[in-house]
């Protein structure tokens, strides 16, 4: 039965899958006939069918954060992290009966307020970055559609302005009727 094997061509990064068939394979999962001599294949041959990478690279499905809201985003982990940590703390010597229970408590409190000032940091970051560089538009987007018809009656409006411009250079000629 056929079984898929990586192949790399020299000096090219892909790695393409490719079908290989073998007759004297038993039908599922490469496990060989019975009654197969293993002296058949050669031993180059048999260490070469057995090799399959660990993993293989697939491309990213999404694109990476902007760097800014990267790294308001690990920022805000590590004050998450700590705040964690220190709740953690507070609970432990509340429960111990410690005199470091009531500053940690206090620190705790302020670490929380930090931590929410973090989140939304990364949110802020994020739309400001979107906002200066920009989002990819669909064509289906209302604002395209704004544009469109903002451009058509700003259009419009240099073309009446040009014909009025134009009649009043010809000293009113042209017109039906005098004032």
């Amino acid at each position: 039965m056929g079984t898929a094997e990586l192949s790399k061509a020299p000096g090219d990064d892909r790695v393409t899958r490719t079908a290989v068939r073998r007759g004297t394979e038993a039908p599922d999962r490469d496990i060989p006939a019975r009654g197969r001599v293993a002296a058949e294949e050669g031993g180059a041959a048999r260490a070469q069918s057995s090799y399959r990478p660990l993993w293989v690279e697939e491309t990213a499905r999404r694109r990476r954060l902007p760097d800014p809201v990267r790294t308001a985003a690990v920022r805000a982990v590590l004050i998450i992290a700590v705040t964690l940590l220190q709740a953690m703390v507070a609970f432990l010597c509340t429960m111990a009966g410690s005199w470091l229970a009531f500053p940690m408590v206090i620190s705790s409190v302020v670490s929380t307020v930090v931590a929410t000032w973090g989140a939304v940091d990364v949110w802020v970051t994020r739309q400001v970055w979107n906002q200066r560089n920009g989002v990819v538009s669909t064509p289906s987007s209302t604002a395209r559609a704004l544009r469109r018809e903002r451009r058509r009656l700003r259009r419009q409006e240099k073309a009446a302005a040009r014909t009025q411009e134009r009649i009043r250079r010809q000293g009113g000629a042209g017109q039906l009727s005098h004032p």
